[in-house]
């Protein structure tokens, strides 16, 4: 597969002095109310093949059943819209969660429950979708799978363009993995069921309060 050349993105933090927030006339209070949950953004991060999508998914379908109001960002699908102009060079990388941190915070003012699931390789990037949102708004879920069994999986074959030089800046082999300090949730794919690693979140979410079920 032939690489683009990858595009260098500068964020221009200026705005025009007639760009002011406008105010809406249904409060977040009363979208939170409305929905019967707290709203929160679960940040599913960790490398490619290490499950973050499909378990964020199991999630999504739990909450779903008790009648959470939710939606999944997922990092392919976002790619093939919002980001589509992104690569994957560093600075692609950091923007690319600097739109889904902004992306996010939207989806947690209109009182959702939203699940991301990038490999959002960098901790100053996902520090920053954290400061944000208000306090206990962004639940790090850390998806912590060795890098073998990745390989192995491998859904993709992306692993195996990677090491033969096909790809390049692929997470995990020529571009950084800076794995969470202290997650909110730390979830372990190679030793239980996608079903027990879902209901380990759930689990977090109503024993933190979230949700009252």
């Amino acid at each position: 597969m032939t690489q683009e050349k990858y595009k260098v993105i500068e964020v221009v933090n200026e705005k025009s002095s007639d760009v002011v927030w406008h105010q809406a006339s249904v409060s977040h209070d009363q979208r939170e109310a409305a929905n019967g949950h707290a709203p929160a953004v679960l940040w599913f991060t960790g490398l490619s093949g290490s499950g973050k999508s499909t378990v964020a998914n199991a999630v999504d379908r739990m909450l779903h059943d008790l009648g959470c109001k939710t939606y999944v960002l997922d990092g392919d699908n976002v790619r093939h819209g919002l980001n589509g102009d992104l690569g994957f060079s560093d600075a692609d990388r950091v923007e690319n969660i600097r739109r889904i941190g902004e992306v996010s915070k939207l989806f947690v003012d209109a009182g959702l429950l939203v699940s991301t699931a990038f490999i959002s390789p960098f901790v100053e990037d996902r520090a920053c979708v954290r400061a944000l949102l208000s306090d206990k708004q962004f639940i790090e879920v850390y998806i912590d799978t060795p890098i073998e069994v990745c390989e192995q999986r491998d859904p993709k074959g992306l692993y195996k363009k990677a090491r033969a030089g096909e790809i390049k800046n692929f997470t995990g082999i020529d571009s950084a993995y800076e794995r969470p300090g202290s997650p909110e949730v730390h979830v372990k794919t190679a030793e239980k069921s996608i079903q027990e690693c879902a209901l380990q979140v759930v689990s977090y979410l109503k024993e933190s309060g979230y949700i009252k079920v």
